[in-house]
This record gives structure tokens, C-alpha cells and sequence, in this order.
């Protein structure tokens, strides 16, 4: 007899048999699951072999550099006092060995800032830094024979070497991709306006290292795309932009928009592009605005963009300042020596003063008195009218690449910017600053419209980006936007480099008149 219990389940009863076997069907054997892994493109591939090859050139010039260095230190070192031989050499052994970790770990050598300029150098100072700051704690706690040295004479020569290594070579990378080496093949992605806007950035930043091969516009519109003279094919729409990438051999998609409609397109195409490319770049207009002061935060999976706004004062504005006294201060020497010989070329050629005083306006519109070695003939204000109808310039700008009010010695001077350098008792005063926007005249500030009075809300410059970009070339909204964006993206280190690009500029005038 069998039972059913209360859950529903069969008991066995006393005249069932001991054993009842259930038998169940057998599942159906499924079929493997084979999920391929998204393999390497020759494009993907070429990429990283000239990434490797500029790399291992690098860390060569590193490991040479630093243990040049540190040997050269240890060995002054041992014939310079009675410190033991042996453990100067370990001192300078452990510091190379640490200065070659900081390197590699403070990503110094990364293709990713490979002939960027100021980030690669900021890396370097950095990994330098971190390096020294380790070694001088160690000294601290063991009392190392020949720390001290390694700390007081490798650190400084050892830095400008590396800074000077890296110069040499982002000259020579620089140099290669004018002929289409050591670049990224690259599609851009978007509507056609925002191709274009990206074409043009990319096209201004000249070397940036990406050799656009096609873009791929967000309608069916295949007609190509023409930016400042240079012809670029259309291939497909923004929804084919992976196939074509495979086909054309490009390893960098530039996204300078995407679809309103499709918010998932990044995430899918970059799945789509595994294998394929090393970089998907999203362009953002906000860039053109914020410049530096972007960052991308996560959070809770949310990637935001963060927009730092730009501050007027406070510690960094000071540290600007001094920079400038240290600077004008030590330029103010030589200028001081070769000042008797400028004065005596000028009064041979023309009559009138020594110097030029020029009323410009300063920062929140105050007037300050410029001072140039004059280039111009007495009466050239008065001039100045007769010959409006000649103006080369553009904007508020007056420019004549052969004005006949320039004397002859003025003309050597301006080629060379000889005559801008007593203003670095400007910028000792504090009228100006070394690197700035540039210097406006009243009349001109008066026709300012809108967002060109933005330029008034830190010190006029000496030199600046207008400067080491076309100077008297340049149109006057481009001038405008040059000095826009070092009013609010301005920093310290790329003071130094446009002081050191301006260096260069006055060997190799161009634009001057």
C-alpha cells in the first residue's frame, strides 16, 4: 500500500517494494561554447612597434644619462675627499637604481605623453624628484658615504640631462612625423561640422602625431571634407567607422560627437574596435574653453567632467610674480652692458631719444608707461594717419611689413626684438609680467568688444603665446584666442617653455616687423 503524505511526496508503505527506481530523462549533450578573444590587427600591431621602438630609445638615453651622472659624481667624489671608494660607488650604484624605478614608475616614458613637451617633462621632474626625496631619507637614516654629493651634484646635472635628452629626441620625433613616421593613423567620427572643428585643432597643433586617413560623418553625405586647403576622404557613416577602420589600417578613432539618439554608441564601438585600435578619442568643444583645467572623475560608475574654474590671485598668481622678479632681475644685467651700444647705434642713425615711451594698459585697465629702445623716427605718431590706408594689420592691430616710418637701425632691432628688451624693468616695477597676453594700446582697448576684455585680467607679457606663434602674422581673432587661452589655462611650466620658445624665435625671427 502506498500513501501520499501531507507535502505531497510518496511514502512507501509496507507491501512496496524495498527499492522503486525513478528514472528521469537525460539531458540533451549541448555544443561546446567557443568564445573567440578579440586577436591583434597588423594596424594595431604596427602601432605598438614604433611606440616600443621610441620607448627603448628613451629608457637607453635614461639609463646612460643617470649612470653617467651618479658614476661621474662618485667618482669627484672619492678624489675630492677620503670618503672609502667602495661605498661611494654603492651610494651612487643604489641612486641610479632608484632613479631608473622613479622613472619607469612615475610613466615618464609612456607613449601616450611621447613628444608632448610639458607633460613629459613634468613626469621627469617628477620621477627625479620622488627619486632624490627617497635617497635623501635613506642618507638621513644610515649616513651613507657620498649621499650628500649624489643629493647636491647628480640631482641638478643629472635633471638637466634627462630634461635635455628628452628635448633631443621629441626634436628628432618631431622631425620623423613631418614624413608621416612615428604617427597614428586616424578616422574622425561626428557630424561634419564637428569633423571640421576637430580637422582644424589638429591641423593648428601641427605635430601632434595623428595622420587623420578619413572621417566618417554622422550622415550619408559622401562628398569630402576640406579643411584649410587639405582634402580628406569620407568613408561610410559614423556607424560603419569599425569596419573601415580594419579596412584603412587606422588604429586611433577620433569621436567628435556622437549620435543623440544612440547614448550606447561609445561603449558599443569601442567593444567593436577591440583588436583593432589602440585609442578611442572623445573631443569635447569644452576643451577649447578649459583647456588644462578639465578632469575626469568617476563616480558610482558616473564618468563627470570636471571644469576648474580659473582663479585671478592667491599663491599660484604670486609665485608667477616672483618668478618674473627673478628673471627680470638676472636679464637686466647683460641689457644693462649691451644698452651704451644699442644707444650709440641708435643716435648714428636717426635723431631723438634713446628710449620710447608708450602709454599701454595694464591689468584692470590701468595705464603704465612701456618703455622700447626706439625704432621709429621722431614724428611717427603724427604719421600714423596719413598712413591708415596702408594698414597690412588686422582687428585694432596696424601692421605694414614695409613701414617707412622704421629707421633703419629699428629695423634690425624689431627683426630680432632687441628693441622690447628694456621692458623687463617693466616687469621689475610690476607693470608687466615676462609672459602675458599683449600690451594694448588705449585707443585699442576702447573698441574692445564682449570677451576681448578678458585680456585685461592679468599682467600684459614681454612675450607670449602671440609671440612664439606668428607675432605680426597672426590675424586679430587669432590673436585674441591665443591670448584668451593663456589668461585662463596659464601655468608655471609653460611659462618656461614659452620663455624658452621665445629664445628660439629671436634666433629665428619670423613674423617680426
Amino acid at each position: 500500500m502506498t500513501a501520499i503524505d501531507a507535502g505531497g511526496s510518496t511514502a512507501i508503505g509496507l507491501d512496496a517494494p524495498a527499492f522503486q527506481p525513478v528514472l528521469t530523462p537525460r539531458a540533451p549533450i549541448s555544443a561546446p561554447i567557443t568564445t573567440l578573444v578579440p586577436r591583434t590587427e597588423p594596424a594595431l600591431e604596427r602601432r605598438r612597434l614604433w611606440e616600443r621602438r621610441y620607448a627603448r630609445r628613451i629608457r637607453l638615453t635614461d639609463g646612460a644619462v643617470v649612470i653617467a651622472t651618479t658614476a661621474a659624481t662618485a667618482f669627484f667624489d672619492t678624489s675630492l675627499t677620503s670618503s672609502a671608494g667602495l661605498g661611494v660607488l654603492r651610494v651612487a650604484g643604489v641612486t641610479a637604481l632608484v632613479w631608473l624605478a622613479m622613472l619607469a614608475l612615475g610613466h615618464s616614458r609612456d607613449a601616450s605623453v611621447a613628444g608632448s613637451g610639458a607633460t613629459e617633462y613634468k613626469r621627469v621632474a617628477h620621477a627625479t624628484g620622488f627619486a632624490f626625496g627617497i635617497m635623501a631619507m635613506l642618507f638621513v637614516l644610515f649616513q651613507w658615504d657620498g649621499a650628500r654629493a649624489q643629493l647636491l651634484v647628480a640631482l641638478p646635472a643629472g635633471m638637466v640631462a634627462l630634461l635635455v635628452g628628452r628635448w633631443s629626441w621629441r626634436r628628432w620625433l618631431l622631425q620623423q612625423r613631418r614624413f608621416g613616421h612615428y604617427t597614428s593613423r586616424a578616422m574622425v567620427a561626428g557630424t561634419r561640422d564637428d569633423i571640421e572643428y576637430v580637422l582644424r585643432a589638429l591641423n593648428e597643433g601641427g605635430m601632434g602625431g595623428y595622420t587623420v586617413v578619413a572621417a566618417a560623418p554622422s550622415d550619408a553625405d559622401t562628398r569630402p571634407i576640406v579643411v584649410d586647403g587639405r582634402i580628406y576622404p569620407v568613408v561610410g557613416t559614423m556607424d560603419s567607422v569599425s569596419v573601415h577602420a580594419r579596412t584603412l589600417g587606422a588604429d586611433t578613432i577620433i569621436v567628435a560627437s556622437r549620435p543623440d539618439d544612440d547614448p550606447d554608441f561609445i561603449k558599443r564601438l569601442s567593444w567593436e574596435l577591440e583588436g583593432t585600435a589602440s585609442e578611442l578619442i572623445i573631443s569635447s568643444r569644452v576643451a577649447d574653453v578649459a583647456g588644462p583645467r578639465i578632469s575626469l572623475r568617476p563616480v558610482d560608475g558616473l564618468p563627470l567632467i570636471h571644469v576648474k574654474i580659473p582663479e585671478f590671485e592667491g599663491g599660484k598668481h604670486s609665485l608667477k610674480r616672483a618668478l618674473d622678479i627673478a628673471v627680470a632681475a638676472v636679464a637686466l644685467i647683460p641689457i644693462a652692458l649691451v644698452t651704451p651700444f644699442v644707444a650709440l647705434a641708435i643716435k648714428l642713425d636717426s635723431r631723438g631719444p634713446v628710449f620710447f615711451r608708450q602709454t599701454r594698459i595694464g591689468r584692470d585697465g590701468r595705464e603704465f608707461g612701456m618703455i622700447k629702445f626706439r625704432t621709429m623716427c621722431v614724428d611717427a605718431e603724427a604719421k600714423l594717419a596719413e598712413l591708415q590706408a596702408q594698414n597690412e594689420g588686422s582687428g585694432l592691430l596696424f601692421k605694414m611689413k614695409k613701414d617707412p616710418r622704421i629707421t633703419r637701425v629699428g629695423a634690425v632691432l624689431r627683426k630680432f626684438s632687441i628693441d622690447e628688451l628694456p621692458q623687463f624693468w617693466n616687469v621689475l616695477v610690476g607693470d608687466m609680467s615676462v609672459v602675458g597676453p599683449r600690451p594694448p594700446l588705449p585707443r585699442e582697448v576702447h573698441e574692445y568688444e564682449g570677451k576681448v576684455y578678458r585680456r585685461l585680467f592679468i599682467k600684459p607679457g614681454i612675450t607670449g603665446l602671440w609671440q612664439v606663434s606668428g607675432r605680426s602674422d597672426l590675424s586679430w581673432e587669432e590673436s585674441v584666442r591665443l591670448d584668451l587661452r593663456y589668461v585662463e589655462n596659464w601655468s608655471i611650466t609653460s611659462d618656461l617653455m614659452i620663455m624658452w620658445r621665445t629664445a628660439k624665435v629671436m634666433i629665428a625671427p619670423a613674423g617680426a616687423y
